[in-house]
Protein backbone atom coordinates (compact mmCIF):
# COMPACT_ATOMS: atom_id res chain seq x y z
CA UNK A 1 0.00 0.00 0.00
CA UNK A 2 1.12 3.61 -1.09
CA UNK A 3 1.76 5.82 2.23
CA UNK A 4 0.10 8.69 2.45
CA UNK A 5 2.60 11.14 2.07
CA UNK A 6 2.80 10.03 -1.82
CA UNK A 7 -1.29 11.04 -2.42
CA UNK A 8 -0.46 14.15 -3.83
CA UNK A 9 -3.49 16.69 -4.91
CA UNK A 10 -3.47 19.51 -8.15
CA UNK A 11 -5.65 21.54 -9.64
CA UNK A 12 -6.13 20.35 -13.14
CA UNK A 13 -4.95 23.03 -15.91
CA UNK A 14 -7.19 21.15 -18.49
CA UNK A 15 -3.88 21.18 -20.44
CA UNK A 16 -2.62 17.33 -20.14
CA UNK A 17 -4.74 15.16 -22.51
CA UNK A 18 -3.70 11.90 -19.76
CA UNK A 19 -5.07 13.74 -17.17
CA UNK A 20 -8.02 14.89 -19.17
CA UNK A 21 -8.83 10.81 -20.31
CA UNK A 22 -8.34 10.13 -16.55
CA UNK A 23 -10.78 12.35 -15.19
CA UNK A 24 -13.07 11.42 -17.96
CA UNK A 25 -12.83 7.63 -16.87
CA UNK A 26 -13.31 9.15 -13.09
CA UNK A 27 -16.17 10.82 -13.65
CA UNK A 28 -17.85 7.74 -15.72
CA UNK A 29 -17.04 5.57 -12.88
CA UNK A 30 -18.63 7.89 -10.45
CA UNK A 31 -21.76 8.41 -12.59
CA UNK A 32 -21.89 4.74 -13.87
CA UNK A 33 -21.83 3.52 -9.94
CA UNK A 34 -23.86 5.87 -8.91
CA UNK A 35 -26.85 4.87 -11.46
CA UNK A 36 -26.74 1.91 -10.22
CA UNK A 37 -26.97 2.51 -6.50
CA UNK A 38 -30.16 4.58 -7.53
CA UNK A 39 -31.18 1.45 -8.91
CA UNK A 40 -30.99 3.04 -12.23
CA UNK A 41 -28.30 0.95 -14.04
CA UNK A 42 -27.10 1.79 -17.07
CA UNK A 43 -24.59 0.39 -19.47
CA UNK A 44 -22.33 2.67 -20.69
CA UNK A 45 -21.82 6.20 -20.54
CA UNK A 46 -24.13 6.69 -23.83
CA UNK A 47 -26.89 5.63 -21.71
CA UNK A 48 -26.44 8.40 -19.00
CA UNK A 49 -28.89 11.46 -18.21
CA UNK A 50 -27.57 14.25 -20.37
CA UNK A 51 -25.75 16.57 -17.86
CA UNK A 52 -23.68 13.52 -16.78
CA UNK A 53 -22.80 12.10 -20.02
CA UNK A 54 -21.80 16.17 -20.91
CA UNK A 55 -19.36 15.78 -17.49
CA UNK A 56 -17.42 12.59 -18.81
CA UNK A 57 -16.66 13.68 -22.58
CA UNK A 58 -15.88 17.50 -21.67
CA UNK A 59 -14.73 18.20 -18.50
CA UNK A 60 -13.41 21.58 -19.46
CA UNK A 61 -16.61 23.20 -20.52
CA UNK A 62 -18.99 21.24 -17.64
CA UNK A 63 -16.82 22.59 -15.38
CA UNK A 64 -15.91 25.81 -16.47
CA UNK A 65 -16.70 27.90 -13.77
CA UNK A 66 -15.20 25.79 -11.00
CA UNK A 67 -12.02 24.03 -10.10
CA UNK A 68 -11.26 20.38 -10.49
CA UNK A 69 -8.82 19.13 -8.15
CA UNK A 70 -7.10 15.87 -8.95
CA UNK A 71 -5.17 13.27 -6.57
CA UNK A 72 -2.16 11.79 -8.26
CA UNK A 73 -0.29 8.92 -6.45
CA UNK A 74 3.40 9.90 -8.69
CA UNK A 75 2.42 10.39 -12.13
CA UNK A 76 -1.26 8.40 -12.10
CA UNK A 77 -4.89 10.36 -11.71
CA UNK A 78 -6.33 8.41 -8.71
CA UNK A 79 -9.26 10.51 -7.57
CA UNK A 80 -11.25 13.99 -8.47
CA UNK A 81 -13.42 16.57 -6.65
CA UNK A 82 -14.71 19.46 -8.22
CA UNK A 83 -15.60 22.93 -5.79
CA UNK A 84 -17.55 25.60 -7.32
CA UNK A 85 -16.97 29.52 -7.48
CA UNK A 86 -18.62 30.79 -4.33
CA UNK A 87 -22.45 32.18 -4.92
CA UNK A 88 -23.64 34.14 -2.34
CA UNK A 89 -21.37 33.20 -0.01
CA UNK A 90 -20.94 29.43 -0.60
CA UNK A 91 -18.88 26.79 -2.63
CA UNK A 92 -20.14 23.53 -2.77
CA UNK A 93 -18.24 20.22 -3.32
CA UNK A 94 -18.90 17.73 -6.51
CA UNK A 95 -18.08 14.71 -8.16
CA UNK A 96 -15.42 13.41 -5.22
CA UNK A 97 -14.36 10.01 -6.64
CA UNK A 98 -11.28 8.14 -5.79
CA UNK A 99 -10.56 4.81 -7.69
CA UNK A 100 -11.39 1.81 -5.76
CA UNK A 101 -7.79 0.43 -6.17
CA UNK A 102 -6.36 3.36 -4.38
CA UNK A 103 -9.02 4.04 -1.59
CA UNK A 104 -7.84 4.15 2.21
CA UNK A 105 -4.62 5.85 0.94
CA UNK A 106 -5.74 9.41 2.25
CA UNK A 107 -6.62 10.29 -1.58
CA UNK A 108 -10.24 11.41 -0.63
CA UNK A 109 -9.04 13.50 2.68
CA UNK A 110 -6.68 15.34 0.78
CA UNK A 111 -8.80 15.93 -1.90
CA UNK A 112 -11.41 17.44 0.38
CA UNK A 113 -8.89 19.35 2.39
CA UNK A 114 -7.54 21.11 -0.60
CA UNK A 115 -11.73 22.06 -1.66
CA UNK A 116 -11.67 23.94 1.77
CA UNK A 117 -8.48 25.89 0.54
CA UNK A 118 -9.82 26.15 -2.75
CA UNK A 119 -12.92 27.31 -1.76
CA UNK A 120 -11.45 29.93 1.06
CA UNK A 121 -9.29 31.36 -1.41
CA UNK A 122 -11.93 31.96 -3.35
CA UNK A 123 -13.90 34.11 -1.03
CA UNK A 124 -16.49 31.76 0.37
CA UNK A 125 -17.16 31.15 3.97
CA UNK A 126 -19.25 27.81 3.94
CA UNK A 127 -18.86 24.85 1.60
CA UNK A 128 -21.56 22.41 1.05
CA UNK A 129 -22.09 19.24 -0.18
CA UNK A 130 -24.66 16.53 -0.74
CA UNK A 131 -24.15 13.15 -0.51
CA UNK A 132 -26.64 9.67 -1.14
CA UNK A 133 -27.24 7.94 2.22
CA UNK A 134 -26.27 5.02 1.45
CA UNK A 135 -22.70 5.92 1.26
CA UNK A 136 -21.99 6.08 4.84
CA UNK A 137 -18.24 5.54 4.66
CA UNK A 138 -18.66 9.13 2.70
CA UNK A 139 -20.23 10.36 4.97
CA UNK A 140 -18.54 9.33 7.87
CA UNK A 141 -15.14 10.63 6.47
CA UNK A 142 -16.84 14.33 5.84
CA UNK A 143 -18.11 14.33 9.59
CA UNK A 144 -14.26 13.45 10.73
CA UNK A 145 -13.63 16.77 8.38
CA UNK A 146 -16.03 18.87 10.15
CA UNK A 147 -19.26 18.46 7.91
CA UNK A 148 -22.60 18.63 9.73
CA UNK A 149 -25.79 17.37 7.98
CA UNK A 150 -27.94 20.78 7.51
CA UNK A 151 -31.43 21.51 6.31
CA UNK A 152 -31.66 19.95 2.55
CA UNK A 153 -31.40 22.40 -0.42
CA UNK A 154 -32.20 19.27 -2.90
CA UNK A 155 -35.83 17.68 -2.62
CA UNK A 156 -34.29 14.20 -4.02
CA UNK A 157 -35.22 11.06 -1.75
CA UNK A 158 -31.81 10.37 0.33
CA UNK A 159 -29.90 12.97 -0.55
CA UNK A 160 -28.24 14.28 2.64
CA UNK A 161 -26.72 17.97 2.59
CA UNK A 162 -23.64 18.57 4.83
CA UNK A 163 -21.76 21.94 5.31
CA UNK A 164 -19.24 23.41 7.11
CA UNK A 165 -17.85 26.91 7.41
CA UNK A 166 -14.18 27.64 6.42
CA UNK A 167 -12.06 30.00 7.12
CA UNK A 168 -11.00 32.99 5.02
CA UNK A 169 -7.14 33.67 3.51
CA UNK A 170 -5.94 36.55 4.27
Amino acid sequence: MTPHSEVAVVRWSGEDPSQLDALAGLLASYHLRTEDEKGEPVADVDALPDRYRTEVRDPRAAFADAAVLLALCGETVVGCLVVTAPADGRSEIKRLWTDPEFRGRGAASRLITAALVQAAQSGAGTVQLSVWAWRTAAIALYERLGFTVTESWDARDRLVCMERAVRPVL
